[in-house]
């Protein structure tokens, strides 16, 4: 059942605001794939915080005119499901993890402001760690040099002591 105009209107302006706070689009092929797949599909996506859709490709193309993304409307061609968020990780490995198991699910391309990504580079994004890692190593990185300081300067007035105290049992054993 096709949409009328005013339902069209509403598709392309929920899509054009996902777009606008979206750092990643990929879109894959779904063809052939049971819709008891899809629905785990969506679930897993809505988990990651990913606005999954299946749409037309015109009403996408209307929405991603004059954005970052205007890049993917060559690969919108035949029945496509968009994967849309604001960490591109996420997007790409919950898309990925998914492609994996279901060969009826093919990721086509991706986007990621002005940058055009391939299936394979999607495929390596996703097995890149999440942001939250990503930074908890950062933080682990900055600290190293500042806790091995503190540590340094703590063993001078430790050694002092256990000297003192060496000292003291010689004294007190002789």
């Amino acid at each position: 059942m096709s949409l009328n105009l005013e339902e069209k209107q509403a598709v392309v302006a929920e899509v054009g605001a996902q777009v606008a706070a979206a750092q990643a689009i990929i879109i894959a092929e779904y063809r052939g794939l049971k819709v008891g797949h899809m629905t785990q599909l969506r679930a897993k996506a809505r988990q990651s915080g990913i606005y999954f859709r299946v749409l037309k490709n015109s009403l996408v193309r209307r929405a991603v005119a004059e954005t970052p993304f205007t890049i993917l409307t060559g690969h919108m061609v035949g029945p496509l499901a968009y994967g849309i968020g604001s960490d591109p990780v996420a997007a790409a490995k919950v898309l990925y993890e998914f492609s994996k198991g279901n060969d009826k699910f093919v990721i086509k391309a991706g986007a990621m402001a002005n940058l055009l990504l391939s299936g394979k580079e999607i495929a390596d994004l996703a097995v890149l760690p999440s942001r939250e890692v990503l930074l908890s190593r950062l933080l682990g990185t900055m600290q190293a040099p500042v806790a091995g300081f503190v540590r340094t300067l703590n063993e001078v007035p430790a050694r002092f002591v256990r000297t003192l105290a060496a000292v003291r049992d010689q004294k007190q054993a002789a």
